[in-house]
């Protein structure tokens, strides 16, 4: 049996790097593919992350870092291309400004959507069983539920936000179970049971409470949803050992990204292999912050290895002794192609 079913990673997530053109349209490309998932920051101003995907439409903004609902940005990102998208005059700054530096990460589903009806909500739904990633729209009952994510394996990463309104954001993680949630801007780890009705998703739905972040009656949401696929993605956990010399994370995988938080912190550090080409790899952003990009070198870098990572800090953002470190990662390559190559070292 092959090691893994996707041979090059990088046909269903890739990290694209670009330049703003002092606020003019422009195509930027490089992304392999049409990506129905977008995610971009600039890395040199403090303006907000801009998620747009395909299911809601490229002109229809949110922000990581925010708890505002969905805006509509018609100069920003105005189409989703062949072989990445195009970006507006951007009036608001946040994406193509001046000459500033940007990161684009990239995520293939299947498209605008089509209706999926193994839930108790009739959702809207856009995957690729292939990556395990699927962009999700649905309209809250106020009542417990199951929503559909056409994934056709089990999520082991839910992400939802309210579109209509204000709302957290809000991630279930299989390595804190589904009991437990973390927000995307508040420290620590929620117990409530009205969000995810203490259940874990099966291979067809994930399952909602009555928390008016995940489903208030008549209320529109987001989610975005991921299965494991070995050799391509990873979401786990690891406990940190406040070391310089820091703990080991077997992938199965040279990782291309990885988001890391620690479950007594707030920060969600975002690292990939385009920003920090060399080891230690030590440019982050925070999802949960629109602060501009640090070259923060040892005082929480990490090492991208060929099989994993590891972290090289004592921090907590990365290390926290004797804590919970939660993590999700995509594959630059995997351990093993499908032709019987291994991965390479940085």
């Amino acid at each position: 049996m092959a090691y893994t079913t996707i041979a090059k990673p990088n046909q269903y997530f890739n990290t694209v790097l670009y330049q703003s053109n002092n606020s003019t349209p422009q195509s930027i490309t490089g992304v392999n593919f049409q990506p129905d998932f977008l995610w971009v920051k600039d890395r040199d101003g403090g303006g907000t992350h801009v998620l747009v995907d395909a299911v809601r439409g490229s002109t229809k903004w949110l922000a990581s870092d925010q708890t505002s609902g969905e805006v509509t940005r018609a100069d920003q990102v105005t189409s989703f291309d062949s072989d990445g998208f195009s970006l507006g005059a951007d009036s608001g700054n946040f994406i193509n400004y001046l000459t500033d530096n940007n990161v684009s990460w990239n995520w293939l589903a299947n498209g605008a959507g089509v209706s999926n009806t193994d839930g108790d909500i009739t959702s809207t739904v856009s995957a690729s069983t292939t990556s395990g990633f699927s962009v999700v729209k649905y309209t809250g009952t106020g009542a417990n539920a199951t929503v559909g994510h056409g994934l056709g394996a089990e999520a082991k990463w839910v992400l939802v936000k309210r579109l209509d309104t204000t709302g957290g954001w809000i991630s279930g993680h299989s390595s804190l179970g589904f009991t437990k949630n973390l927000y995307f801007t508040t420290a620590g780890v929620n117990t409530s049971s009205a969000i995810w009705n203490n259940t874990a998703p099966t291979s067809s739905v994930f399952s909602l409470g009555t928390d008016t972040d995940v489903n208030a009656s008549g209320g529109t949401y987001v989610a975005y949803c991921f299965a494991e696929k070995k050799g391509f993605s990873k979401f786990g956990s690891y406990t940190g050992n406040g070391n310089a010399d820091g703990a080991f994370v077997y992938t199965g995988f040279k990782p291309a990204f990885i988001l890391i938080r620690s479950v007594s912190t707030t920060n969600w550090n975002m690292f990939d292999n385009k920003r920090s080409a060399f080891n230690v790899s030590d440019e982050t952003l925070w999802s949960n912050s629109g602060d501009t990009e640090a070259t923060i070198g040892t005082s929480y870098g990490m090492d991208i290895l060929s099989n994993g990572f590891k972290a090289r800090s004592t921090s907590s953002q990365v290390n926290f002794n004797n804590i919970q470190m939660v993590y999700m990662a995509f594959a630059e390559n995997p351990i093993v192609t499908t032709d019987g190559l291994p991965a390479t070292a940085r």
